[in-house]
């Protein structure tokens, strides 16, 4: 059995070997799942996602630029306003009416200084939620960020500005009613284990604070889609996958290859996100309706049952198809997921045949379920074994 694999990473290895990288090789090999082994499934994903050219030999120079590039975004985005609002505490007496919290105009620095506020809130609510039957992403990351860390900045990180704001809003809270208890945003206290809310000692964070500075960070430079509740989930496993590389020189630097294969995979994903586009071609209720028409192809009976039942698609297959299946297994399955349809050319056509095979899959139990029983199954579903799932698309795909 141990043959087998051995023979897969070395078939990756010649590939990935070559000067100009064949893609339609790559594509292939991926297709069937990428061995972790020696980080090729980190080094594969950067080049699915479009992120490495396939000429190897341009790879040194482009990732010292980007990783720039990305610092860069740090100290603009994170570092300047901290410094910003430091400064300000130290001098009130030059404060100007421009630079002044109060200043009604909308493009006062400090209005889009509270508008990011509510984002990052909304960002850290869900950050820490991640994967949360898996330690990983309350560890301390081997690579804090040191621009962000150094012990002798005083600005206010991103970590304080949560603080900050929350203990704002709890105060608020508390004054407006004269009753001490009212919801706000602290109360997310009670609803994790209480340890999770334990500061690392100065000097380290946690993977789910690199994840709120990259999702943080791309809402800036985003502002027409900015964040969406679920993007949390779509930025994970790439960051869990980069910064699990065995590889360490590649590892070092998850944080910033992970924002710029996140942004190439929203680029081609958010339009799910994106509301007013709902009902487009590109949009997300033309895709979950796909998943009926391919199904009504594929299993006639079974389509006619759940439109009987009044199963609609938006029911299950908005979750599946936005966050590409992230929530509906544990993070290695999704991983597993993933390297197909980051190896597939038109990665959502193969998520639409994903999605039917799920359904084909369980057919009949949904043939026997009455509307209650189905619901709870396809919005908890039963089958955990993706190979299984992988198998029966890739046979729909070949069938039609």
């Amino acid at each position: 059995a141990h043959l087998v694999p051995y023979f897969r990473i070395q078939e990756f290895k010649v590939t990935l070997s070559e000067e100009n990288i064949n893609l339609k090789t790559l594509r292939e090999l991926c297709f069937n799942g990428i061995p972790f082994e020696g980080g090729i499934r980190a080094q594969c994903w950067k080049i699915l996602l479009n992120y490495l050219p396939l000429d190897q030999t341009l790879w040194e120079s482009f990732l010292k630029k980007q990783r720039e590039v990305y610092s860069q975004f740090l100290k603009e985005m994170i570092i300047q306003p901290g410094i910003a609002k430091a400064n300000l505490g130290l001098s009130r007496e030059d404060v100007t009416m421009e630079d002044h919290p109060l200043n009604p105009n909308p493009d006062s620095r400090w209005n889009t200084y509270f508008k990011d506020n509510e984002i990052l809130l909304q960002i850290d609510k869900d950050v820490r939620r991640l994967y949360p039957d898996m330690a990983f992403f309350q560890r301390p990351t081997e690579y804090p960020c040191q621009l962000i860390l150094d012990p002798q900045n005083d600005y206010e990180t991103l970590r304080r500005r949560v603080e900050q704001t929350t203990l704002k809003a709890q105060t608020v809270n508390r004054n407006r009613s004269g009753v001490t208890n009212v919801s706000s945003p602290g109360k997310a206290l009670n609803l994790y284990p209480s340890n999770e809310y334990e500061v690392l000692p100065s000097g380290s964070e946690a993977h789910w604070e690199v994840v709120e500075r990259i999702l943080f960070i791309y809402a800036k430079l985003n502002p027409g889609i900015a964040y969406v509740q679920g993007m949390n989930e779509i930025v994970g496993p790439i960051y869990y996958t980069f910064a699990t590389d065995p590889n360490s020189e590649w590892k070092e630097h998850a944080e910033a290859d992970t924002f710029f294969c996140f942004t190439n995979l929203m680029s081609e994903n958010r339009d799910n996100f994106i509301k007013s586009l709902d009902d487009s071609q590109c949009g997300i209720t033309y895709k979950m309706e796909s998943v009926y028409s391919m199904l009504k192809d594929k299993d006639l009976e079974l389509y006619l049952k759940l439109e009987e039942q009044n199963i609609k698609p938006q029911y299950f297959t908005f979750r599946w198809l936005t966050l590409l299946l992230s929530q509906e297994f544990l993070l290695p399955d999704v991983i597993r997921i993933w390297d197909t349809l980051f190896s597939d050319q038109d990665r959502f056509h193969f998520l639409i045949l994903v999605c039917c095979a799920m359904l084909i899959l369980i057919r009949e139990s949904l043939l026997a379920g009455d509307f209650t029983v189905n619901m709870r199954s396809l919005q908890d579903y039963p089958i955990s074994d993706v190979h299984t799932i992988l198998t029966k698309a890739k046979e729909l795909q070949d069938n039609s």
